[in-house]
């Protein structure tokens, strides 16, 4: 059984894929994936989300508005109210973005505060965006007392040093299928080097379907790709990273409960 420990349910495009959320449910069902994080990005979106993911108990939910989207509003107070739902297991998706929005980086520190503080009062894990922005994200997370609520790096693909610094203050560290890219070689050694009792697998779909599939609209099926590429890195079965990130996920997310 297979999670997909990080999807935005909301964002697909249904039309393109000519079917919908229940179809793509049941396709991902198909190939062993049981259970699936929807990650929120903004507030004005969350709540059609969770209409959307309503009837599927086996769909958590997460809450934040992403670094790239903070311009399109933020209130701490809506977001607290959000984040408290019964389904909400997580806060975020959080967290910084130097690459894109290098300008916003004073606001970015201060509403990515807020969520860590939030998580902390809330006792949920933290869905961490990090790009460009290694020193500051770890330093937040320290000063904010993350270890105390936990969390992952989602989509991650930075350093080595950094993964370890995470894993230390408690985190875990979640691979897309960018790991499956044949340009992505310092991801690959990286996934190599981390234990497997810190990976989380995710899709971050309709984002960066994993080969073959690449080019594509991502979707949680897809996680299967992901999984089993990061069984041949570390040469172990798939079965035996599909136990271990399964576990992962319900230690992480311990409010997500199994049927």
């Amino acid at each position: 059984m297979l999670v997909d420990s990080h999807c935005h349910l909301d964002k697909l495009d249904y039309e393109q894929l000519h079917t919908g959320i229940d179809d793509v449910l049941a396709k991902a069902k198909a190939r062993g994936v049981e259970y699936f994080l929807s990650v929120g990005v903004t507030l004005d979106s969350f709540p059609n989300m969770m209409a959307m993911i309503e009837p599927h108990e086996n769909v958590f939910a997460s809450c934040g508005v992403h670094p790239l989207d903070i311009e399109g509003g933020f209130d701490y107070d809506k977001l607290k109210a959000y984040a408290s739902h019964e389904r909400v297991i997580a806060i975020g998706e959080t967290g910084l973005d130097y690459h894109y929005q290098p300008e916003l980086a004073e606001a970015q520190k201060e509403i990515f505060r807020q969520h860590v503080r939030l998580a902390v009062e809330l006792n949920k894990p933290l869905i961490i965006h990090t790009r460009m922005a290694r020193e500051d994200t770890m330093q937040i997370l320290r000063e904010e007392g993350a270890e105390k609520c936990g969390g992952v790096l989602h989509c991650f693909t930075e350093s080595l040093e950094m993964a370890l610094e995470a894993i230390e203050l408690g985190f875990y560290i979640s691979i897309s299928g960018i790991v499956t890219f044949n340009k992505a070689s310092e991801l690959k050694h990286v996934v190599s080097q981390l234990p497997l009792e810190r990976l989380l697998v995710e899709t971050d779909s309709p984002y960066l379907a994993p080969i073959p599939y690449r080019g594509k609209q991502n979707q949680p099926a897809y996680v299967r790709e992901v999984a089993e590429h990061i069984a041949l890195l570390k040469g172990v079965s798939a079965e035996e990273v599909e136990a271990v990130t399964t576990e992962n996920f319900f230690s992480l997310f311990s409010r997500a409960k199994r049927k």
